[in-house]
């Protein structure tokens, strides 16, 4: 379960606060959930709340869950360090044995297929590079949740359908919050959907509810 209890979010801007949640309330059960938004509406931001990396102004999200990292085009890699050098720091973070650490750093350079880059300095990927790291180093660790920004349409046709296998074995242990405007990919993967719009949360049982409530949103912003 994820609650929100009283949740704004918001941003200063040139033209003044840019609100991304107004005194939200909400409770989300434990499913696969899809977000939906218009480009700048805040999924993303809804995202790293919940994943800690960034909090509300104003109220609380509770949750017993653990969450993984948003796996996001940009990560929160050292630029400077190499991709091998980063998982190890993640794993020293997460309290992993050296045992445990070298079958994670094994199993994220096969996944990833990286080959050299594996070995060489962040700041040298593409943001897709960047991309298949963070989601192969989440598919090595547990969490209760999965949080997933547009990751899973990055790299080859072959990568995006072994991304795509993986996380359907990995969520038959979790759950995962899915960011895509794939609506094909949302209906496969999660049961419910949430609509981020003008400051609000629309939470839909059925994702197909939730779908339909986002392309009513972008019909109505079409003929603005």
């Amino acid at each position: 379960m994820i609650e929100l209890k009283n949740v704004t979010k918001y941003f200063h801007t040139h033209e003044g606060r840019k609100y991304i949640l107004k005194e939200v309330s909400l409770t989300l059960p434990d499913l696969n959930i899809g977000i939906m938004g218009r480009n700048g509406s805040g999924k993303s931001t809804l995202m790293r709340m919940l994943g800690k990396i960034e909090f509300p102004n104003r109220g609380k999200i509770i949750s017993p869950n653990s969450f993984s990292w948003p796996l996001a085009l940009s990560g929160g890699f050292v630029g400077t360090m190499t991709g091998k050098a980063n998982i190890k720091f993640v794993c020293r973070l997460y309290g992993k044995s050296k045992t445990e650490t070298k079958e994670i750093l094994a199993f994220v350079e096969d996944f990833t297929e990286l080959n050299e880059y594996f070995y060489m300095p962040i700041k040298t990927y593409s943001a897709g590079m960047k991309a298949r790291l963070g989601f192969g180093l989440s598919l090595a660790f547990d969490f209760d949740y999965l949080l997933i920004d547009e990751t899973l349409s990055v790299g080859d046709v072959n990568f995006r359908n072994k991304a795509y296998n993986a996380l359907k074995k990995k969520i038959e242990n979790c759950h995962v919050l899915l960011v895509s405007h794939h609506m094909k990919m949302l209906r496969e993967i999660c049961q419910a959907g949430i609509l981020v719009n003008e400051g609000e949360l629309y939470y839909y049982e059925k994702i197909d509810d939730a779908i339909a409530h986002y392309q009513s949103v972008n019909k109505e912003w079409g003929r603005r």
